[in-house]
């Protein structure tokens, strides 16, 4: 009876538009005094110390680092730089929005901040190349998911903490899968171009030409070989890189590219505290839930009820596939992944999926999420961007959802694809 309450209260203030954070508060409160004998300073208690975290630190900063990179010119200069290697294929514009996509992913770990960034100058590019608008701003949230796959990612360090699982291993596991969905991307974007006409520029820059650009994005191409390189060897630790690469790239908008004013710096700092403000909310609320869920002995309950459908291991991560995808076109993916992996973690460590394994799942899953209709939070980025309805991009969106499942499907299934490198 606790857990329909907890979650049908959850889901009515959802739809009552009620914000998320508070929705995940409210329907604690609600389940916790009218459904159990749980002290109400439970939720004041477990609030706190499920953001007293120091790994937790990475998230404030790595979104400061990818805004100060968004406005210190970062962004222009990789597309700049990649649009110069292949921008005069076939959907070569169309590739060249992935591939920074990938690049600034190992930059911000923000797949907002991703469609954000490199929309702005893509989108009315491809446009002005002949592109459809709906298709551009369709491709562009789809390329947006691996902002959260390839490291950093900041639903990973939520997975971390929550899990208890390396959140070293899962920067270091994550960027296969990441490369894979920037690959099936890529395969799309080439058959509807070749299909629709879409070309590149009129030619293939020169070799000097690559070289000026590349000299011009230097800086920028660095910046994740500075924050990875550091991670992998142990130098300093996810948290530690995060604040390398605020200095960094802060140090790089302002005396290397010298687009980073004090106007901007400010905007950064602003949209920082104000993400991070909502993100740490979630946390906190999102961890009273998922103790009472645990008390409530849900997760027991739940692999029952899986196991009581079906006992073959490729069934059960298929089901548990589905419902992840579902609930990522509802809910955010911090407060997800918060709920749902002490949920899911047992179900899938007892049909022998790797820890990391399964949170590089669970995050792919609901990063799709981000761009699935109706709610998907990259549509809306795009779509605030291109001036495209959200309906106009649900048809453009289909293939490149496609594309990401079959990645998804592999790497659930194929372990060997991310477990190869975790120590």
């Amino acid at each position: 009876m606790s857990a329909a309450v907890l979650f049908g209260s959850f889901f009515v203030l959802l739809l009552l538009t009620v914000p998320i954070g508070y929705a995940i508060g409210l329907s604690s409160l609600i389940a916790i005094y009218f459904f159990s004998d749980i002290p109400l300073v439970i939720i004041a208690q477990k609030a706190i110390t499920g953001v007293d975290s120091f790994p937790l630190l990475a998230i404030p900063f790595f979104m400061l680092a990818g805004n100060l990179m968004s406005g210190g010119g970062i962004a222009k200069r990789l597309v700049n730089f990649f649009d110069s290697l292949v921008g005069h294929l076939t959907g070569g514009l169309g590739m060249v929005t992935i591939i920074v996509c990938m690049f600034f992913a190992a930059i911000s770990g923000s797949a907002v901040a991703t469609v954000s960034a490199v929309g702005a100058f893509m989108i009315p590019e491809m446009v002005n190349h002949g592109y459809s608008k709906s298709f551009s701003a369709a491709l562009t949230a789809a390329a947006g998911t691996i902002g959260v796959i390839i490291p950093p990612s900041i639903p990973f360090v939520i997975y971390g903490v929550v899990s208890g699982t390396s959140i070293t291993d899962l920067f270091t596991a994550g960027f296969l899968p990441g490369i894979m969905m920037g690959a099936a991307l890529m395969v799309v974007c080439y058959l509807v171009s070749k299909k629709n006409g879409y070309g590149g520029k009129d030619h293939a820059s020169s070799l000097r030409e690559i070289w000026i650009a590349f000299k011009d994005a230097f800086w920028a191409i660095l910046s994740p070989v500075i924050i990875l390189g550091g991670i992998y060897s142990g130098k300093f630790t996810p948290t530690e890189a995060a604040v390398i690469s605020v200095v960094y790239s802060f140090i790089v908008g302002v005396f290397v590219y010298k687009e980073l004013n004090i106007k901007g710096a400010y905007k950064a700092f602003k949209d920082a505290i104000v993400v991070n403000g909502s993100t740490t909310f979630m946390v906190g609320f999102s961890t009273v839930f998922a103790a009472f869920l645990t008390m409530a002995q849900i997760p027991t309950m739940v692999a029952n009820l899986i196991l009581g459908i079906t006992d073959n291991k490729f069934m059960i991560l298929l089901i548990i596939n589905i419902f992840l995808l579902v609930v990522g076109m509802f809910i955010d993916n911090i407060p997800a992944t918060i709920i749902l992996s002490p949920i899911l973690l047992p179900i899938c460590i007892g049909v022998g999926m790797h820890p990391v394994t399964f949170g590089i799942m669970l995050t792919m899953n609901l990063a799709i999420g981000f761009c699935s209709p109706p709610y998907g939070i990259n549509l809306f980025v795009a779509s605030s961007i291109s001036k495209v309805p959200i309906e106009d991009m649900t048809k453009k969106i289909l293939k490149p959802l496609l594309a990401l499942l079959v990645v998804l499907l592999l790497i659930t299934y194929v372990p060997f694809l991310t477990e190869m490198f975790v120590k």
